[in-house]
Formats: structure tokens, sequence, C-alpha cells
């Protein structure tokens, strides 16, 4: 949609094809059409690469994280298809998706009954299951990063933009774990945190400071006002995947240990 302007077109098409014989095999191809920018023939292979965005003067005014196809090609693959794509510089993209299917249409009805019936309890038990982190930030590029990633990685994702939000959003959902910015607008993430030290459901609730400040003492600071863990800003993406695993196995083991 963010690459088609407005009086384009994006269209989803969705067709099944017999593989022939006496199999019962289909294959599903989902299409999303799209009248919009385009892509350079030689820019293709960029598509599916994680954390790479086209570098044009058409798509500089777009943001985003580079993320969704990566995703979107993993996932297809996890279910045994594939995804292509077929652009245009200047006219728009189609990015297709198949998908094989191995039973035939009553066996499909009996599969899709089953499920349905199960859903309420499946999806009960799935989002207890999922741990819940709360991220305080108010950098757009930071948030749309990190909270790409996580969920990625299974996690629950609530958004703070402002330390006031932060400290309501945490008081009302107790999340498994709290990813704080120090500097934001308002109540900055210093006093949110001893705010939410305050909270009795909140005391064991590990804390981590997500920020740019690098100073001498700034470390201390945050560790005497609460939090568990201290990270600088760029933080490796697979560092705090690991240093937020590490507090959530500690919780669920009946402590929080902080991360050295």
């Amino acid at each position: 949609m963010k690459f088609t302007d407005f009086g384009g077109n994006v269209t989803l098409e969705v067709t099944q094809h017999h593989t022939g014989g006496n199999s019962s095999s289909s294959l599903i191809r989902m299409a999303v059409i799209d009248t919009g920018i385009g892509i350079a023939a030689e820019n293709i292979n960029k598509l599916f690469q994680p954390f790479v965005q086209i570098d044009s003067a058409l798509n500089r005014q777009y943001s985003g994280t580079g993320l969704g196809l990566s995703l979107v090609k993993k996932i297809v693959e996890m279910h045994g298809g594939n995804v292509g794509v077929q652009s245009e510089f200047g006219v728009g993209s189609t990015f297709i998706i198949n998908l094989l299917i191995n039973f035939s249409p009553s066996q499909s009805d009996a599969v899709s009954n089953e499920f349905n019936s199960e859903l309420p309890a499946i999806t009960e038990e799935i989002l207890v299951k999922t741990p819940s982190i709360l991220l305080a930030e108010d950098n757009e590029f930071n948030i749309a990063t990190i909270a790409s990633y996580l969920t990625a990685k299974g996690y629950r994702i609530t958004l703070a933009k402002n330390g006031q939000e932060a400290i309501d959003q945490a008081i009302s959902l107790v999340p498994d774990l709290i990813l704080m910015d120090i500097q934001m607008p308002g109540i900055n993430g210093l006093e949110a945190i001893t705010r939410l030290r305050l909270e009795p459901r909140l005391l064991d609730t590990p804390i981590i400071a997500l920020t740019a400040l690098a100073m001498p003492g700034d470390r201390e600071r945050c560790l005497e006002v609460g939090a568990n863990e201290y990270l600088t800003k760029p933080v490796k993406l697979s560092y705090l995947y690991r240093v937020i695993e590490e507090f959530l196995v500690d919780r669920r083991g009946g402590g929080v240990v902080p991360h050295e």
C-alpha cells in the first residue's frame, strides 16, 4: 500500500490449481499485485534480505525496517512453499506465494471443522505461553526495528511512547519484561523505573534500560533506580534477544538474576 500512490490499485488474487492425475494435492497461489513504484531488475535480489532496503531516489521517502519480505519468505518456506516476484520499474509489482496442500476437499472440511472447534482453547493456550514485553520508546525507527524483530521471535509487544504511557501500560498489563528507553518526552525513563518499582506487582519484573546514554555513571544511575540491566544503543538485536531470554528463563525458574 505504501508504495502505491493515491489513485493506484493493490489487488489480491487467490487461485487453486490441481496438480493432475489422481493426486489429492493442489497448489494454492496467492498474488499481491500493485501499480506502485516498481523495482529495477538489478534490485530484485535485495528484496528478501533482512534489514535491507533498496536505495533509490524513488523510495527514500518510505520508512521501514526491510524485514517484511524476509519474514514472509521464511514463514512460507516453513510451510513448504515458495515466494516469487515480477516487477517493472515505474509500473508495478506482483508478489506470488505458492503453497502445496495435500488433502482432498472432504478432508479439508473435516480438518477445518476440527480446527475451528479447538480454536478458542488453542488460542488461549498460545497467548498464556507467549511472553509479553512492554517496549517504552519514542523513536519511530527504533520502534519499528525492535518491535518487528521481537515479534518475529514470538513475543507479544506492547508499545509506550513516553514515560507516563510506560507507567500506565505496565501497571495495567503487568508484562513479563520491560524495555525502557531513558530519554523520552515528559517523564523520563529513570523516573518511570523509579515509579514502577513502587508497584508491588512490578517489583520482580525485569526492566532493561535500553538507551543512547553512554557517559560515565549512566549505567550506575539506571541500576540504582531499579533497572536489572543497561544496554546502549545501537544494540545488536541478536544480543538483545539473548539477554531477554536469560531474564525470562530466570523468571520462569522463580527468580530474576541480572544479566552479566
